[in-house]
């Protein structure tokens, strides 16, 4: 199990951001606050992880790209998942919850597949031709706004795995502490300022300002970046 930071003072609040920009400035501050990080490269999941991974990648001076990655929707539903489907076709399913909801396996598939499609569509939109970069040998941070089940950072982490980092530390504003757990597992390190137990969580709650982010929005934040 990969280490687990977070900040004592903000463990277990509510409402700790005002935003996105101001939990990836904290957050940005609180990794400059840690050992030095080598060759840092800072991938941001699309949408709400962009304007978080914009600061971390200011603060640390380092370069920023995306990591697209999309929860696989229980069918039927819009907002549910049982799994994600990263940029690169890596798939991760939920295998306890696909039993319980007694998916069959042309349910899946065509679960994934619609997944893939939207990936790649989004690939071609916020990629605009740019290849992704290289990992190679790099600290890969990885960010999103937070952490709720946590199968979409774990996707990222077996995608990034596979290009050979020479570090994954994922940073997020605030997660549940299952997850945090969950995804430290396959991290070397989890760096989450706002780590909160109990028996429900939203990631919205550590924010005041809180609303989904659309594609022109994520391409505005996006602009200027090399």
């Amino acid at each position: 199990m990969g280490e687990i930071i977070d900040d004592p003072l903000l463990r277990e609040r509510t409402r700790v951001f005002s935003g996105r920009h101001e939990a990836g400035k904290i957050l940005g501050a609180f990794l400059l606050s840690l050992p030095p990080i080598r060759e840092p490269l800072v991938l941001a999941i699309p949408a709400g992880g962009v304007p978080v991974g914009k600061e971390i990648a200011a603060a640390l001076d380092a370069p920023l790209s995306l990591a697209i990655v999309r929860k696989v929707r229980i069918p039927g539903t819009t907002e549910a998942g049982f799994g994600a489907v990263t940029w690169d076709g890596t798939v991760l399913i939920n295998e306890r919850l696909r039993d319980a909801l007694f998916l069959s396996d042309p349910d899946v598939e065509r679960a994934v597949n619609e997944t893939y499609t939207n990936v790649r569509e989004r690939v071609t939109r916020f990629m605009a031709g740019k290849p992704m970069p290289s990992v190679a040998g790099k600290t890969v941070i990885l960010t999103d706004d937070g952490l709720a089940s946590g199968f979409t950072m774990l996707a990222a982490i077996r995608s990034i795995r596979a290009k050979r980092p020479a570090c994954v530390v994922v940073a997020v504003p605030t997660a549940s502490r299952s997850s945090a757990e969950r995804v430290s597992r396959e991290a070397d390190q989890l760096v989450c300022l706002n780590i909160r137990s109990g028996g429900s969580f939203a990631v919205a709650d550590a924010y005041d300002e809180w609303y989904d982010l659309d594609d022109r929005e994520v391409l505005a934040e996006l602009v200027g970046v090399p």
